[in-house]
């Protein structure tokens, strides 16, 4: 067990009380934490990098952490009339469709790589920047500038984009057009 993944599964641990902090309506706290566990995916990253501690475990776990994370934390905003339900059902299919698919692709004997695609990268990053923005305007306070709305449809548009460039990736790996990943 290397310190990047104990990094990992701290954050993974984190979510329950992240969810918790949000129903309770205690969203500083939830802010303060969700930006706790952002610094900590940049630290098991750089330390795995860096110090030359990646592992196999880690490659897997990471995401994992980050997408149960991310899942949590918008249902829990959903639940709580903070994001639009349409919004977190789009987010949570796309995430889904993307696991269902791995596993068809890795069931049918295809090779897999499991390197997110750039507009996977943006829609994360968009995801974040999302929960961030709303938990700084509910949990302190903060002026979202009026930008809530437009990172809302950037959200929605980029989850899309990504849900559907995994589908057309896998079935051109599944038809033999190219590699599946």
């Amino acid at each position: 067990m290397s310190i990047p993944n104990i990094i990992t599964l701290g954050r993974l641990m984190a979510v329950p009380l992240t969810v918790w902090l949000i129903v309770s309506g205690e969203l500083g706290f939830a802010f303060a934490l969700f930006v706790l566990a952002g610094i900590s995916d940049a630290v098991d990253g750089y330390l795995a990098k860096h110090f030359d501690s990646s592992t196999k475990l880690g490659a897997v776990l990471d995401p994992i952490a980050d997408k149960v994370l991310l899942v949590s934390v918008y249902v829990a905003l959903a639940a709580t009339d903070k994001l639009p339900l349409w919004l977190v059902i789009l987010v949570v299919f796309r995430d889904l469709l993307i696991i269902g698919g791995a596993l068809l692709v890795l069931a049918l004997a295809q090779p897999v790589r499991w390197q997110p695609l750039m507009i996977s990268k943006l829609n994360t990053t968009l995801q974040i920047v999302l929960v961030a923005l709303i938990l700084a305007r509910t949990g302190l306070g903060l002026d979202d500038f009026g930008l809530s709305k437009p990172l809302i449809y950037a959200v929605a548009v980029t989850t899309f984009m990504s849900g559907a460039a995994y589908v057309i990736r896998w079935a051109r790996g599944l038809t033999g057009v190219e590699e599946a990943s």
